[in-house]
């Protein structure tokens, strides 16, 4: 089922007798989902963009590879860098802007701008019921009750089906440079990736492999903006790292952060691959719990990709943590996402009973 447009959707949400799997362009295929496809492909196109007000609305269909030539003519971006699964996951098709929000995927900046939720503006959406519901607006602050727009970014097509998408956007850079340290422990690199990103020179990534290209621990800072900005910050961080080794200053077109923010050093090695989301003060002792084929720490190490043998539950060696364990690539006899505590469990199982009350909506993704 392909609708063309919101009313078609939602005559077809309404008449269904059996669960939807909800589709954009079919690149993020993560967790397990039961029912007939239900692609939101042809609910597609710009309909405003506003340079000066820094917001664009598209339809959910949308690819973000449109989007972004789009915002590139006029040298804007989408802040927080989405990331592209396809080659993690060996995937095809267009990455689409409703599948981004509802995944609420985001990128290395992340610890500098915030998440693709702190960027939604507005949705337009079809629930269980077959109810079309606008929630939002085109500004930062609008005054609109509950606040939906959060709710279903990163709800993962479960509260309903998105149609429309609202989103604030940022100016480009002029310059981006990288500051490379060598040979830290995991330990010591996520001390002095903290201590950059607690310093008042605005790291917009901050990632470290134990294993870099050339076999010997690689960890990496990004700075963006003016070419003087960037280095004059440089130059701080420089000296700030100096108990940590020399860092080498780069500057390039960033191609280094677009690895990072896929996770391509993994996407040709059989295996697992888990997603886990912590305090970066605990990350390099739970990597030292799991005995991982490969590791790369982003966010300052406040999330890490794993890569485990093919089978295997990681969350079972992590045991007990503050965080999160999501298995993005692969098989294992445990749920996709990580179990809820039982008073945000009620909450969502709430949530769903209001929004898809038949529970027909990207049924046993969540399990």
């Amino acid at each position: 089922m392909t609708p063309k447009t919101e009313t078609e959707l939602a005559q077809m949400i309404a008449g269904a007798n059996g669960p939807l799997r909800i589709k954009g362009g079919g690149t993020r295929a993560i967790g397990h989902c039961e029912g007939d496809a239900l692609n939101t492909s042809a609910m597609s196109g710009i309909s405003l963009y506003e340079p000066g007000a820094l917001t664009i609305v598209a339809g959910a269909g949308t690819p973000l590879a449109e989007v972004e030539k789009v915002l590139a003519a006029e040298n804007q971006r989408i802040a927080f860098e989405p990331m592209d699964h396809r080659a993690l996951l060996g995937t095809k098709g267009e990455p689409t802007l409703g599948g981004m929000a509802a995944a609420n995927v985001s990128g290395p900046r992340r610890i500098s701008v915030g998440a693709c939720r702190d960027f939604m503006l507005g949705v337009r959406f079809v629930d269980g019921a077959g109810n079309i519901i606008k929630n939002g607006g085109r500004v930062m602050k609008n005054v609109t009750g509950y606040d939906l727009v959060k709710l279903m970014t990163g709800s993962y097509g479960t509260l309903g089906v998105l149609t429309e998408v609202s989103l604030k956007v940022l100016p480009n850079v002029d310059c981006v440079g990288t500051l490379r340290l060598h040979g830290l422990t995991d330990a010591q690199a996520i001390q002095a990736l903290s201590a950059a990103l607690g310093s008042p020179f605005e790291a917009t990534g901050a990632a470290h492999f134990p294993k870099g290209p050339a076999g010997d621990p690689v960890t990496m800072l990004r700075i963006e903006g003016f070419e003087d900005s960037v280095n004059y910050r440089a130059g701080k961080l420089t000296s700030l790292l100096k108990p940590y080794g020399d860092a080498e200053m780069t500057v390039d077109d960033g191609a280094a952060w677009t690895d990072v923010r896929d996770v391509t050093t993994f996407a040709d090695q059989p295996g697992n691959v888990w997603r886990i989301s912590t305090k970066p003060s605990d990350a390099a002792e739970l990597v030292s719990r799991i005995d991982a084929k490969a590791v790369q720490y982003d966010w300052g190490g406040g999330l890490i990709w794993a890569l485990t043998d093919e089978g295997r539950d990681l969350r079972s060696a992590l045991g007990t943590f503050d965080g999160h364990a999501t298995l993005i690539r692969g098989t294992a006899d445990v749920p996709t996402f990580h179990p809820e505590v039982p008073a945000l469990a009620a909450i969502t199982t709430g949530l769903r009973a209001k929004f898809d009350p038949r529970g027909i909506l990207n049924s046993g993704i969540m399990s």
